[in-house]
């Protein structure tokens, strides 16, 4: 899209083992297909780290994880996962919580960043989520971040030269640093224009609303 014809450009602060930042991802597709100028927006998905303290190499079970961290049963987990997933079954998404695996996810956002460069910044996003959330696949292993490059479209030696590497993780550090910057603790974060936030995986018509309202400040601030 030229840079002339975009009036909005959504950024969005995520991780790729978020459950909350794939059921935003969908409430923000389906404000897209109900604003009137949608083709005048452009989505630019951000690095996000829930807990960059995790160590790398490290894979433990979500639940595990959560448990510990909430200091809850694995009952009480067990409900939260339950409630959540039928919050993302009304966004078509067949959430797996319960077999999720708990890995650092440099190497994860380090493969957007490689995405992007290729075009392809966005269907690495959904991938990597999908991979997360719905099959339960381990996004800290090198042949499956590279088999999911591929998937969308990446070369596939570049791709394992890359997950192998150290590529792309200043882009992700700068990443993680502009969110500093703007205060975001939590994700899904959507910053409209660098003037305008969502918080958090809010409903489609909310997002729709600050999509007009960031159209609209963009036209006047140009006239």
């Amino acid at each position: 899209m030229s840079a002339v014809k975009r009036t909005v450009l959504v950024e969005v602060w995520s991780d790729v083992v978020c459950p909350w930042c794939y059921i935003g991802r969908r409430r923000l597709e389906r404000a897209l297909e109900q604003f009137e100028h949608a083709d005048e927006v452009e989505v630019a998905w951000r690095s996000f780290q829930l807990d960059p303290a995790f160590p790398v190499g490290v894979r433990r079970s979500v639940p595990e994880v959560l448990a510990e961290k909430i200091g809850g049963s694995p009952d009480r987990v067990r409900r939260m996962h339950a409630e959540i997933t039928e919050l993302a079954a009304q966004e078509g998404l067949a959430y797996d919580l319960d077999h999720a695996t708990m890995v650092n996810t440099v190497d994860a956002h380090r493969l957007t960043h490689l995405a992007r460069a290729h075009g392809l910044g966005d269907a690495a996003h959904e991938r990597l989520l999908r991979a997360q959330l719905v099959e339960a696949q381990v996004l800290d292993d090198v042949d499956t971040l590279v088999r999911l490059g591929v998937e969308i479209g990446l070369p596939e030696e570049e791709t394992r030269r890359v997950v192998l590497g150290d590529d792309h993780v200043q882009d992700v550090r700068a990443d993680v640093a502009k969110a500093r910057a703007l205060g975001i603790t939590g994700v899904p974060f959507f910053v409209l224009n660098r003037a305008f936030a969502v918080s958090g995986a809010q409903p489609a018509g909310t997002l729709l609303s600050a999509l007009r309202t960031a159209r609209e400040h963009a036209r006047d601030s140009a006239a």
